[in-house]
């Protein structure tokens, strides 16, 4: 019996691993945004120095973790058996839900998730063990410590407000104060600022976080609480002093000393308060297992734990072992990565892509602001408020070229962002309230971008449906880690040995499935980033050239599919090309939302130049409408099980298939070989097209007449052949708008590389 008890708390341990990495690779955006964002290092130096900050914090975790042992629920409530199904369903269920989030780079919270998997889990227990008792629901109560549950629930979502505002007051401030010229008073007063903000992290992590260190013993701690007015004055002294120094002796930028400190304080920061959520679970699971082997002859289904209720300190070498594998975890998590991109780009100072659409909500969201803000403005003195707009006028210093990239927002923003949020989250460790960091840290970052003025009225919807998306998920984090922690807790219950090793079976699949996921949509990205740097070296002509072919040969090849599929009645194929349309759909329209960056490349005043391109996207888009207009109906009409195409339409539509496929070849080699004497052969061969085109729809005619062919049968092959003609049209004016842009951008010297 303790041999397979033995075995649980061993899987337990295998998932705090498991939970370690896909934790990680989610709140790793709290402490990198910043850093990364406003490119204030390079980026392997930024890993180094957060790496550290995540060893030296999770030594600071030991007083956090008691909130897995007696936090949520009361373990002298509780057998052993019992409290080890529920750590099992807890450990279960946070692997399967943040590796969902991290698969669709959405940054949720692993402390919100910790916290309602304990409840729902120990929620289960509680109901079987009061329904098999006989007692009335009521007593819940007496098995879930309900009190402080409800306070680190209140705490949690109190930070969201108390970061999100707090984050928008200082920025506002501090950017009327430095302006966006930041540059030229960071010599007068930047030692200062920097000073400082260096010692408010120096005092809330030494401080604050000292309390729950594994090594500093409680005589120490004393004597820095009792010292702490002197260690500020000092700190701030030794700071300001050795900033003033490097500014005058190196000519070093004091924002990014500071931000880098604040990446490592963030990041000490979050191992000290989150370090619970990974390996909390699995400790007390030990301590259980511990407690009770060390009774022989102990029942596992009548032990109490009553054990889990007292003071426990974490030695320092286990702190470690987990603060290294978080660190491995930040080197090598490309999902890690993924999640960052959404935090970075919906704090983005300039505009470009969108990774989220508009909403109705959003859209009222931002007119009311607008409104009100306008309302209030206009209170306010004409001069006062001029003054105001000039202390906020954008400014970008040039970028240097060291191969880093354009920073997503300024340096002195990222410094806000950091100071606010180590702060915070310090205070939250000091208190004993685990709050989440990623909520923390994304409202600090969402705030400061919006006194930054960041959210112009070009973005704004889109950002806000993006933070209103984010926070939507933090619910629904809440709501399926109590649901999915108190289903598998009954699983295991009442499934025995079978249960849990099922369930563990489910977690590991599912875990491949989403990494198999998340490689697919990353090699896409790599390979839509590859494309983009082969591009931007080779220049706009090569680059249109390169896209018009791509979107051509992906048209023809789509259209084949398509046209075999209902030949065919292959219902597989059409559904593949239906994913093809939509990914050329999506390629086109990224062509044309970057159309600007791109005409603004062509040096001089080539008006013309920029004519024959927009011209060449407009068409490339109408190819991929036609294109969707021609597979959706088909693999509609395939799917909703209707009756095939005649014999004689199959003929037809394989007719049709070859000729268009023909037409595609003798456009592509033109295109390719800059052939553009070839235009009475193209045309010729459209001309034959066209004439099949209007022969088949007369004999489809003939058909509806006599009635051999029905309704949908009619409209969706009447369709696919005026889809068809459209397509070539568009084609053709295709090839003529990429000829014009060709001949009018022939000369080299006219090209900006």
């Amino acid at each position: 019996m303790e041999n397979f008890y033995l075995f649980l708390v061993i899987v337990l341990f295998g998932l705090a691993i498991s939970d370690l990495i896909v934790g990680v690779s989610n709140d790793a955006v709290n402490f990198l945004n910043s850093a990364v964002g406003s490119k204030a290092a390079p980026y392997k130096i930024i890993m180094m120095i957060a790496a550290l900050g995540v060893l030296v914090g999770a030594t600071f975790s030991s007083g956090m973790m008691e909130v897995a042992r007696k936090g949520i629920f009361h373990p002298s409530q509780f057998y052993f058996s019992e409290i080890l199904i529920i750590f099992l369903a807890v450990m279960v269920t946070d692997v399967i839900l943040l590796d969902l989030f991290n698969t669709f780079g959405m940054p949720t919270s692993t402390t919100v998730s910790i916290i309602f998997e304990l409840l729902g889990a120990s929620v289960a227990i509680s109901i079987i063990k009061i329904t098999a008792m006989g007692d009335p629901m009521g007593t819940l109560g007496n098995y879930i410590n309900t009190g402080k549950a409800l306070a680190i629930i209140s705490g949690i979502l109190i930070s969201v407000v108390v970061a999100f505002s707090v984050g928008a007051i200082i920025q506002y401030f501090t950017r009327m104060l430095f302006t966006f010229r930041y540059k030229e008073k960071m010599g007068l007063y930047g030692a200062l600022w920097g000073g400082m903000a260096i010692t408010a992290i120096t005092y809330f992590l030494l401080i604050k976080g000292a309390k729950g260190s594994s090594f500093i013993s409680t005589e120490n701690y004393e004597w820095i609480k009792g010292h702490t007015w002197l260690i500020i004055g000092m700190a701030m002294l030794t700071w300001t002093l050795l900033l003033q120094i490097l500014i005058w002796v190196f000519k070093i930028n004091v924002l990014k000393i500071t931000v880098l400190v604040g990446t490592f304080a963030l990041a000490m920061a979050f191992a000290g308060n989150d370090l619970v959520n990974f390996i909390g679970v699995p400790l007390a699971g030990l301590k259980a297992f511990q407690t009770f082997i060390s009774n022989p002859g102990a029942d596992p289904t009548t032990f109490g734990m009553e054990a889990l209720g007292g003071e426990v300190q974490t030695n320092t070498w286990i702190l470690l072992v987990a603060g290294f594998v978080m660190v491995a975890t930040l080197w090598f998590s490309k999902k890690a990565r993924s999640v960052l991109r959404t935090t970075v780009d919906l704090s983005r100072q300039d505009e470009g892509s969108e990774r989220f659409g508009s909403s109705a909500i959003s859209r009222m969201i931002v007119r009311g602001t607008r409104n009100m803000s306008g309302s209030f403005s206009n209170l306010l003195p004409m001069k006062f408020r001029n003054s105001i707009e000039n202390r906020f006028q954008p400014y970008t210093y040039p970028e240097k070229n060291d191969g880093q990239g354009k920073a997503s927002f300024d340096m002195l923003r990222a410094s806000v962002n950091l100071v606010v949020s180590s702060i915070l989250i310090a205070m939250g460790t000091s208190l004993k309230l685990p709050l989440s960091t990623t909520y923390v840290t994304f409202m600090v970052a969402m705030g400061t971008s919006l006194s930054d003025r960041a959210w112009g009225r070009e973005s704004a919807v889109y950002r806000v449906t993006g933070v209103l998306s984010v926070i939507g998920g933090w619910f629904f984090t809440a709501l399926a880690a109590f649901t999915v922690a108190l289903c598998i807790a009954f699983v295991m219950h009442y499934g025995g040995t079978a249960g849990i090793i099922a369930a563990i079976v489910i977690t590991i699949l599912l875990v491949l499935r989403t990494h198999h996921i998340h490689l697919r949509k990353e090699a896409l990205k790599e390979t839509e980033k590859n494309l983009e740097q082969e591009a931007a070296s080779s220049g706009i002509v090569k680059e249109c050239t390169a896209n018009v072919i791509s979107t051509l040969h992906k048209t023809s090849l789509i259209f084949d599919k398509t046209m075999l599929g209902i030949i065919d009645e292959n219902l597989a194929v059409l559904k593949e090309a239906r994913k093809e349309v939509k990914k050329l759909n999506e390629i086109t329209k990224k062509y044309k939302y970057n159309i600007q960056s791109t005409i603004v490349r062509l040096q001089g005043d080539m008006i013309d130049g920029g004519f024959f391109y927009v011209q060449v996207l407009d068409y490339l888009r109408e190819i991929a409408h036609c294109i969707t207009y021609i597979n959706n109906p088909a693999y509609d009409h395939m799917n909703n099980d209707h009756k095939p195409m005649l014999q004689v339409q199959k003929e037809e539509l394989m007719k049709l298939k070859s000729d268009m496929q023909r037409f595609f070849e003798d456009v592509l080699f033109a295109i390719e070989n800059n052939r553009f004497d070839h235009l009475d052969q193209i045309l010729l061969r459209q001309t034959g097209v066209i004439d099949v085109l209007r022969k088949t729809r007369k004999a489809q005619i003939k058909r509806i007449k006599s009635g051999e062919a029905g309704t949908r049968n009619s409209v969706l092959y009447l369709n696919i052949l005026t889809e068809s003609k459209n397509l070539l049209l568009n084609t053709i004016n295709l090839y003529k708008s990429q000829r014009d842009f060709i001949l009018e951008k022939q000369a080299p010297d006219s090209i900006d590389l």
